[in-house]
């Protein structure tokens, strides 16, 4: 639990395991890599947690989120979107049920009075979902540059200029499991060829 304001939360959502639906938590990773930040900001792998994240929620002032989030745009497209807008596009078409969890976590936020005075999602529209081990793809991936750019200029319009990181992270300083890190990751799964990703219909449908 955490009843200590915060001024500003960075979160990542979605989960790894399933190609683009991981552009969340990659964004906040690289982020987190990249830059050291000062006390007022959390970064946080928010992952699928659901409404296990309302508690950091309510006690942020301002929050900035990576999500993938199907506009039913290209492939790769970013969007902005603030404020009240939110909750309507994180729903707008639903592809897994972290945006239902997160959505949840937004109503439960404002029904109790304590919700961010400012908030900023960056979305990046998927291109592929159904690849189950798989890690970005190339164009989800390519726009991660983009998105820190964003997320960079909305927190010094927040008064927030990170420093560049001159060290790498210590072990017990990433933001999730060294195991799911994305060059980890990327690198330990096998191929197409050896393991199957995307569920065997003799198992699916009998």
């Amino acid at each position: 639990m955490t009843d200590r304001p915060l001024d500003i939360l960075v979160l990542g959502i979605g989960n790894v395991l399933w190609a683009d639906e991981g552009f969340g938590v990659r964004a906040v990773e690289a982020l987190h890599e990249q830059y050291e930040f000062p006390q007022q900001v959390r970064l946080m792998d928010g992952g699928t947690q659901g409404l296990y994240l309302v508690q950091y929620v309510q006690a942020a002032r301002r929050l900035l989120v990576f999500d993938a989030v199907d506009y039913g745009l290209p492939p790769g497209t970013i969007k902005l979107v603030r404020d009240d807008e939110v909750p309507r596009f994180m729903g707008a078409k639903k592809m897994s049920l972290h945006q239902t969890g997160f959505q949840e976590v937004l109503a439960a936020a404002a029904l109790t009075g304590r919700y961010p005075q400012e908030l900023l999602l960056i979305g990046v529209q998927p291109l592929q979902l159904e690849d189950y081990g798989g890690s970005l793809t190339p164009v989800v991936k390519e726009r991660m540059p983009e998105c820190q750019h964003h997320a960079l200029q909305q927190l010094a319009e927040w008064g927030v200029r990170p420093a560049p990181r001159t060290r790498p992270l210590a072990a017990d300083e990433h933001l999730s499991p060294r195991a799911l890190g994305l060059q980890d990751y990327e690198s330990g799964r096998p191929g197409a060829d050896e393991a199957c990703r995307i569920g065997d219909a003799r198992v699916l449908f009998g």
